[in-house]
C-alpha cells in the first residue's frame, strides 16, 4: 500500500494540471458597456472599429445591445476584454476614437507597463480644436523624460514624433510661464549643401532647412500669434551656427536633425545651456548626411554623456511612427535591409 501511494498522488496532480490546461485553452467572457457610452462611438460608423477588432484580435466578438461576448483562447479573450475596457475608458474622457486609436490600443495591449488609456489621453497642448498627445508607450516615456530631465535626447527614425512632441512641450512650458522663450535650431550648412551655391539672400538659403520647425509651430499656436512671437523674440528659429558664443537662460531649446552636427558643433550647442533652461536634442543616427570622414555629433554624444546625471536618452523605433501607417512599414523595411547589409559586410 505504501509503495502505491506516490503514483496515485502523481496521477491526481497530472489530471488537475491537464484540466487546468484545458480551461486555459478556451474561455467565454462578457463585457458590459456602460449605458453612458454610445455603442456607435465604440464600434465606429458602419462598425468600422468592430471590424478592426475582429481582424486584429484572435477572439470571437458578438455584440448584443450593450453586451460584448468574447470567446476563444483564454489569453486572447483576456486581451480583447482589456482592449475594449481601454477603449471605453478613452471615450469616458470625452475623447473620440479613430481607426488609428483602436489599432494603437490593440498594439499596446501586449505591453503591461502602461494602460493605453493613460497614454492616449495625456494632453500636452491644444490649438484650434486639435490636441497634441503621445500615441505610443515610447512617446509617453519621451514626454515624461522631458518633464523630469534638463537635457533629453530623442533618437529615432522619421515620423516618430521626436521634434513634434518636443515642440509641443516647448509651447506648453511657454504657456505655463516655465520659460520666457523658445529657441528652435538645426544644422543648415551641415546638411550636405553649401549655402554659397544656393540662390537668393542668406534668409532664402537658410529658410528651407528651418521650414519643418515653422510648420510644427503653426500647428500648435494660433496663426495670428506666430508673427508676433517671432518678431518679439519670444520664439526664435535660427541655424545652429547662430548659437555660437551665447548663453541661453530661461529658454526651451530644441536642436533638430542633430545627426548632421559634428562632434565640435554638438559640444558647442550643449554648452550654451543657461540657468532655468531645458534642452531637447532630436535626430536619426541612420540618416547622417555629413561629408565623408566627419563623425556625427549625435553618435558621439551617446557614448560620451551616457550615465551623466540629469541627461536622458530616449529611443523611438518604427513601432512609434505616427504618420501614415505605410510610413511605418517603409521604415521597418529599410531597418531590416540595413541590418542584413551590415551582417553581410561583417561576414566578408
Amino acid at each position: 500500500m505504501l509503495g502505491g501511494g506516490p503514483p496515485i498522488r502523481s496521477q491526481t496532480r497530472t489530471r488537475t494540471l491537464n484540466t487546468h490546461s484545458l480551461d486555459q485553452q478556451h474561455a467565454t467572457r462578457t463585457v458590459s458597456v456602460p449605458p453612458s457610452i454610445d455603442m456607435v462611438n465604440l464600434l465606429g460608423p458602419r462598425d468600422d472599429f468592430l471590424r478592426i477588432l475582429e481582424d486584429q484580435l484572435d477572439a470571437d466578438l458578438h455584440v448584443r445591445g450593450g453586451q460584448i461576448t468574447l470567446s476563444g483562447p483564454s489569453n486572447e479573450v483576456a486581451k480583447a476584454a482589456e482592449v475594449i475596457t481601454e477603449l471605453v475608458t478613452i471615450l469616458r474622457t470625452g475623447q473620440g476614437l479613430t481607426g488609428e486609436t483602436v489599432e494603437r490600443v490593440i498594439q499596446m495591449a501586449d505591453d503591461p507597463h502602461a494602460p493605453a488609456s493613460e497614454i492616449l489621453t495625456q494632453n500636452i497642448v491644444s490649438s484650434r480644436g486639435r490636441t497634441v498627445r503621445p500615441k505610443t508607450l515610447n512617446q509617453k516615456r519621451y514626454v515624461d523624460a522631458i518633464d523630469r530631465h534638463t537635457v533629453v535626447f530623442g533618437i529615432g527614425p522619421a515620423g516618430t514624433g521626436k521634434t513634434y512632441l518636443a515642440m509641443a512641450k516647448a509651447v506648453q512650458a511657454l504657456q505655463a510661464k516655465e520659460v520666457s522663450r523658445i529657441i528652435l535650431t538645426r544644422p543648415a550648412i551641415e546638411a550636405g549643401e553649401r549655402l554659397g551655391f544656393l540662390p537668393g539672400t542668406l534668409n532664402d538659403k537658410i529658410d528651407p532647412y528651418l521650414r519643418p520647425l515653422y510648420d510644427a509651430l503653426h500647428d500648435m499656436v494660433d496663426a495670428d500669434s506666430v508673427p508676433k512671437l517671432l518678431t518679439s523674440g519670444t520664439v526664435e528659429v535660427a541655424p545652429l551656427a547662430y548659437m555660437r558664443g551665447r548663453t541661453l537662460n530661461d529658454a526651451f531649446i530644441i536642436l533638430d536633425e542633430a545627426q548632421n552636427t559634428s562632434m565640435e558643433q554638438m559640444k558647442m550647442f550643449l554648452t550654451r545651456l543657461g540657468f532655468g533652461s531645458k534642452v531637447v536634442v532630436t535626430g536619426d543616427i541612420t540618416q547622417v548626411d555629413l561629408p565623408g570622414g566627419v563623425k556625427s555629433g549625435l553618435r558621439g554624444v551617446m557614448s560620451i554623456l551616457d550615465g551623466v546625471e540629469d541627461i536622458e536618452f530616449c529611443t523611438l523605433t518604427s513601432r512609434d511612427v505616427v504618420r501614415h501607417r505605410l510610413v511605418g512599414r517603409i521604415v521597418a523595411a529599410y531597418d531590416q535591409f540595413e541590418s542584413l547589409s551590415e551582417q553581410r559586410r561583417g561576414a566578408k
